[in-house]
């Protein structure tokens, strides 16, 4: 079974930064793809950035040119570094990777989840 544990997340002003990881119970190099999703009150999960094996990213439109996702497959661990916050980024966000395996097909392991708050 796969574990992801975040950290990183906390309150922080407009305006400022934060820099979530993600580490990981196996070797981050055997997933297809990994990425942070977040979740607001009342809203549903989105897609905040993901990366492939490649390195190639892909981010939602609300945080282009503001957050930078990276992976580091020697520690194992996924980052999230975000700047320029405003407080439409408060919610909980989640650490996700994905395997493809033969007749399951796409299997996604996710994290417990880390708070992010900006205040205005």
């Amino acid at each position: 079974q796969v574990q992801l544990v975040e950290s990183g997340g906390g309150l922080v002003q407009a305006g400022g930064s934060l820099r979530l990881s993600c580490a990981a119970s196996r070797s981050i190099f055997s997933f297809a793809a990994m990425g942070w999703y977040r979740q607001a009150p009342g809203k549903e999960r989105e897609l905040v950035a993901a990366i492939g094996t490649g390195g190639s990213t892909n981010y939602g439109d609300s945080v282009k040119g503001r957050f930078t996702i990276s992976r580091d497959n020697a520690q194992n661990t996924l980052s999230l570094q975000m700047a320029s916050l405003k407080p439409e980024d408060t919610a909980v966000y989640y650490c996700n990777a994905v395997d493809i395996r033969p007749i399951l097909g796409r299997v996604n392991y996710w994290g417990q989840g880390t708070q992010v708050t900006v205040s205005s």
